[in-house]
């Protein structure tokens, strides 16, 4: 009498859900890091539409007065152009408070980078400095 064996035995059932494992948290560490750097691109962005706004807002008013975010961003308009109708926020954060506005007769905004590598700033009042840095950040040109 022969006897058929079908199934997996307990070791082999052990080996594939380790190997699964493994397999996830691969994954899941590469996915987080992906997120990291994609928001870091988001920030990037926002800061150097920032910064082209405030320049087109100078060659249309020809003015070295920005008009003020006083820690709530209004609408940016020069004549009847809307130039910037809404600072970006922050692609983690809730809330525009994330980055960080200095406008005036200057501007500067700088957000906190989650990777250091993408920053080109030492603090959030545009300190700017090689290496490695925790902020990445953009000012006037004039």
């Amino acid at each position: 009498m022969k006897k058929n064996k079908t199934g997996f035995t307990l070791f082999e059932l052990l080996v594939s859900i380790s190997i699964i494992a493994i397999l996830t948290a691969v994954v899941s560490v590469s996915y987080s890091v992906a997120q990291k750097k994609a928001r870091d691109v988001k920030r990037r962005q926002d800061m150097e539409m920032v910064q082209k706004a405030a320049e087109q807002y100078y060659s249309l008013s020809n003015s070295y007065s920005y008009p003020s975010s006083n820690n709530a961003p209004t609408d940016w308009t020069a004549g009847t152009e809307v130039i910037l109708n809404m600072f970006p926020t922050d692609p983690k954060a809730i809330g525009w408070t994330a980055y960080s506005y200095s406008i005036g007769t200057t501007y500067c905004a700088c957000a906190a980078v989650e990777n250091e590598m993408n920053g080109n700033s030492s603090n959030n009042s545009c300190s700017f400095s090689s290496g490695d840095q925790p902020y990445f950040c953009v000012k006037s040109q004039q």
